[in-house]
């Protein structure tokens, strides 16, 4: 949540502000890039993408800036990322079109 108001906050710099957006979409987003069903692979992002994307943006965003966007998240409610899904989606669909037009016979190579 805090990374949330970093990545929407002016006094944030812009770089902190795409990481952070980055992050607190992909961890927001109801669909994992990997899905969890995936044996080992579907926890790899919650065990190490996450965590290490929070720390890049935690290290990026001012101190005490982040320091008054935690205190913030603790009052607010969790907010649901809808642009977080939609990359998600968005990449999927093109890994699907990618292995399909890779493994149909005939595609030309």
């Amino acid at each position: 949540m805090a990374l949330w108001l970093a990545a929407r906050d002016p006094r944030v710099p812009w770089y902190a502000k795409v990481v952070a957006g980055a992050v607190a979409a992909y961890a927001l987003s109801p669909i994992d890039l990997i899905p969890d069903f995936i044996p080992v692979l579907g926890y790899l992002d919650d065990i190490i993408i996450v965590p290490l994307g929070i720390l890049l943006a935690v290290k990026l965003v001012p101190p005490e800036l982040m320091a008054e966007f935690r205190a913030e998240a603790t009052r607010r409610d969790k907010p649901t990322s809808r642009a977080g899904l939609a990359v998600i989606v968005a990449l999927w669909i093109v890994a699907a079109v990618f292995l399909v037009w890779l493994f149909w016979p005939n595609h030309g190579i």
